[in-house]
């Protein structure tokens, strides 16, 4: 009895300790010797028809699994198929191949004048050898977008003669651990073959803080350890460039500010020259427009000046993209040549929108016109930078009409008189509705957004108040605690209720010439209201006409600091 009772103690305790290793082996066995029986049932013929078929099946497995493998490889990491993965998608191109000479490169005369000393330094390295300097390895090309910083990369390669290589700073960005740093080598060690077989060859790396920008500790996921270590590689290829005879140059561009690169890539070593290509000036902008309408066919008399005029602030590719909206707005009009008007259109599609033909009530078309009058005369007469180019009770976007006006001069920085001249205008709109309208209406929102902040930026950060407080107060606040150098709240109530009360009185100060204006010129107000109500749309030409008509010049106003 004892041994019986042991016996099945044991038997409990291993069912506890293996009864899933006796379920898959029972159901291994069953599966097994199940088909083993049914197989013996059967006749010889189908038995070794179905014996045969059933040996393949394992081939066919490895091959479909062979098969899924290659095609996930080719399409999902492009070209190459296996071990695509570390490798960089984009070929070398030679230099003369890719065919954007110098003389193509409009609207960075300065930018250009830096990068030629590179094209020189790529040509013959020798003069810099024999004075004991070393060659330059890393050039970093910094601006807004659309200014042409790639073009010039080409450029620069097509002059030089050597080699380019190209790739996305996102490129070396991959969910694998490992991949990151192993395209860099990759594209490094093809960097160095074709320099030694060609003399030389160029590196464009495009949207570098991608991939450059700094390092900081993991949050845990692993995903910052992997960017960090793709950054340490970029560093040590950078390194490994000094010792090599090879004449390699590194080009990376990008559009946010270079702080965001680690330091260790901008020392001296790494990335040796920075050229910042700054949007084009009056002159640029000419030739660019000359350049971009020689493509197309556009009528001769076209005033190419009065449309750099009108064109502030824009980039090459802006500049582009509106001689081609133009071309489909002539289409779309059936006009053999793109005419003034064409590139008129363009120019308001591509900065105010579609117009849209809805109707609008009577009583709230003319509040509409009254708004935009009021925008008009405040900036004819109280903003000195500022010319009107247009304005309009068409509904574009969520608007119910605007007044389009372009700065007269490339202006690189803003003045105090500057500032007041912006919030008069986005009040002007405002004081017309007060004036003449029953009531005010919510139109009014994004003036009173745009003209709070000016005056809040110029009290707060730029010291313009007048009550005596200067210093950037902004950075000192709580919400700016996490920008780097700052460290919390720093401002008393009290300081921050007298720069309130700054802020306040320069909104006040500007409503009250901007009332005092419209009360003045009732007459002009009143034409301007009626002649929007008739034609919808004045242009330019028709604005400046009524002004004259009234016998109205605009005063002349200081735009330096006063």
């Amino acid at each position: 009895m004892k041994n019986t009772l042991n016996f099945s103690k044991k038997f409990r305790l291993f069912w506890q300790l293996n009864w899933v290793k006796v379920v898959v082996v029972l159901v291994l066995l069953f599966s097994l010797l199940l088909p083993a029986i049914i197989l013996s049932m059967i006749d010889s013929y189908q038995r070794l028809y179905i014996v045969a078929l059933l040996s393949i099946f394992p081939i066919e497995a490895i091959l479909s699994a062979g098969a899924f493998v290659f095609l996930y490889s080719y399409f999902f990491f492009g070209r190459g198929g296996f071990g695509n993965l570390t490798k960089m998608g984009g070929g070398a191109a030679k230099g003369k191949d890719i065919g954007v000479k110098w003389d193509d490169v409009i609207g960075m005369n300065e930018a250009k004048i830096e990068a030629w000393e590179v094209v020189q330094l790529l040509k013959d390295r020798t003069k810099v050898s024999l004075i004991g300097g070393k060659i330059m390895r890393g050039l970093l090309l910094v601006g807004p977008p659309g200014c042409g910083k790639t073009y010039l990369a080409k450029a620069i390669a097509t002059e030089s003669g050597v080699p380019f290589l190209a790739a996305s700073g996102s490129e070396f960005v991959m969910i694998f651990v490992g991949t990151g740093p192993a395209r860099v080598r990759s594209l490094f060690s093809q960097a160095r073959a074709m320099a030694t077989q060609h003399g030389g060859c160029i590196i464009f790396v495009d949207e570098i803080d991608a991939v450059g920008r700094t390092r900081t500790g993991d949050l845990g996921f692993g995903g910052q350890s992997e960017h960090n270590n793709t950054v340490n590689q970029l560093l040590i290829e950078l390194d490994g460039l000094n010792s090599q005879e090879s004449n390699i140059l590194v080009i990376g561009a990008m559009n946010a500010d270079e702080d965001v690169l680690d330091a260790a890539l901008l020392r001296p070593g790494r990335f040796d020259r920075k050229i910042y290509v700054a949007l084009p000036g009056l002159e640029d902008r000419e030739k660019l427009f000359k350049f971009y309408m020689a493509k197309v066919k556009a009528d001769p008399s076209i005033d190419i000046g009065r449309l750099a005029r009108r064109s502030v602030q824009k980039s090459p590719a802006d500049i582009e993209n509106l001689i081609k909206e133009a071309a489909l707005i002539a289409a779309r009009n059936e006009h053999l040549l793109i005419t003034f008007k064409d590139l008129s259109e363009a120019f308001e599609r591509i900065e105010m929108g579609f117009k849209q033909h809805r109707k609008m009530v009577e009583e709230e078309r003319r509040a509409t016109a009254y708004h935009e009058t009021g925008h008009l005369l405040a900036m004819y007469f109280l903003c000195p930078t500022d010319d009107v180019f247009k304005a309009s009770i068409y509904m574009r976007r969520s608007s119910l009409g605007v007044v389009y006006g372009v700065p007269r001069e490339d202006y690189q920085n803003k003045t105090r008189d500057m500032f007041m001249a912006d919030i008069k205008t986005s009040l002007g709109g405002y004081v017309a509705e007060k004036l003449k309208c029953p009531s005010t209406s919510a139109g009014v929102g994004t003036d009173f957004r745009y003209a709070m902040m000016a005056a809040h930026n110029m009290v707060w950060r730029y010291g313009m108040g007048t009550g005596g407080l200067i210093g950037d107060y902004e950075f000192l606040t709580g919400s700016w605690a996490f920008r780097k150098g700052a460290t919390g709240d720093h401002l008393s109530d009290r300081v921050k209720e007298k720069l309130n009360e700054e802020t306040h009185k320069i909104l006040q100060q500007c409503l009250e010439e901007v009332e005092a204006l419209l009360r003045k010129e009732d007459v002009l107000f009143e034409r301007f209201k009626d002649e929007l109500m008739q034609k919808n749309e004045l242009e330019y030409d028709e604005i400046e006409a009524i002004f004259a008509e009234y016998g109205k010049q605009r005063p002349i106003i200081s735009a330096q600091p006063s």
